[in-house]
């Protein structure tokens, strides 16, 4: 009997993560999907997707005694896994005393660990041709006051990802990390900490689903990176051009933060 190919969404319940369930459902060949989110009640929103396909988890990625759920629900069952997309991460914006150790760590918990293991689950049964999916982030290209933890984490996915890609060619898996500006989302809104300082301006703000189409299709074309429209990749060209230093700067005036205030 051949085996079940399968595709896994992680913050599948929502924004990007919801979008690339859509698209991915598009894919010839995904006998299965699995929506992986901590909201119940927008995963079965997704299940509408496909009923028949469409198999949802309710399961917060930080314990990780999920994540051991789903490595031994994928190794009691004959399964090659296609497409694995890390969607799921949070941010908080703020100085770094205005959320409390717990938040701090659990962001790293979600955005890095969580993201890691995912895929050391999965590789073990991913055969030539499959894809790994991690979002990383505009943030990722430069160091980034009041969002300190959330830009660090998404810089340790870029590298990861691209240092991982390397390493699977002989494999034949292509991993790939989406590097988006502001999207659409409720990452925003949930992201936001009331207080003097942090993010507040959004620029260039786009839609989740033309990130996630031209991620698909840069992952087909086997690159390593993927970043969607001109504000977003000048900022990347900008980013490798000038200091660190003045980068920060750069940020801090379009936030209207200075070091002192």
């Amino acid at each position: 009997m051949d085996k079940k190919n399968i595709a896994i969404v992680t913050g599948a319940s929502s924004g990007i993560g919801k979008e690339f369930v859509g698209l991915l459902l598009k894919e010839d060949g995904i006998d299965e999907m699995w929506a992986i989110s901590r909201n119940d009640e927008r995963l079965k929103e997704v299940k509408e997707f496909d009923k028949e396909r469409v198999r949802i988890f309710s399961m917060d990625l930080t314990d990780r005694r999920n994540l051991d759920i789903i490595e031994a629900l994928i190794s009691s069952e004959d399964v090659n896994v296609k497409w694995l997309v890390n969607c799921a991460g949070y941010a908080k914006f703020c100085d770094y005393g205005g959320i409390d150790r717990y938040t701090s760590i659990n962001m790293i918990d979600l955005n890095v660990n969580a993201l890691v293991s995912m895929g050391l689950i999965c590789l073990p049964y991913m055969e030539k041709g499959a894809h790994i999916i991690n979002m990383a982030s505009q943030a990722s290209f430069q160091p980034l006051p009041y969002q300190n933890i959330y830009s660090s984490t998404k810089a340790f996915v870029r590298n990861y990802t691209r240092a991982l890609n390397v390493e699977l060619k002989s494999k034949g898996v292509v991993a790939m990390a989406v590097c988006p500006g502001w999207m659409q989302t409720r990452l925003i809104e949930r992201a936001i900490v009331k207080g003097e300082k942090g993010t507040r301006v959004f620029p260039h703000i786009v839609y989740p689903e033309v990130v996630a189409k031209k991620a698909i299709k840069d992952a087909k074309k086997s690159k390593d990176i993927s970043v969607y429209g001109l504000y977003v990749k000048t900022s990347r060209i900008v980013a490798k051009l000038l200091p660190q230093k003045c980068m920060m700067g750069i940020w801090l005036k379009q936030q209207r933060l200075t070091e002192k205030n």
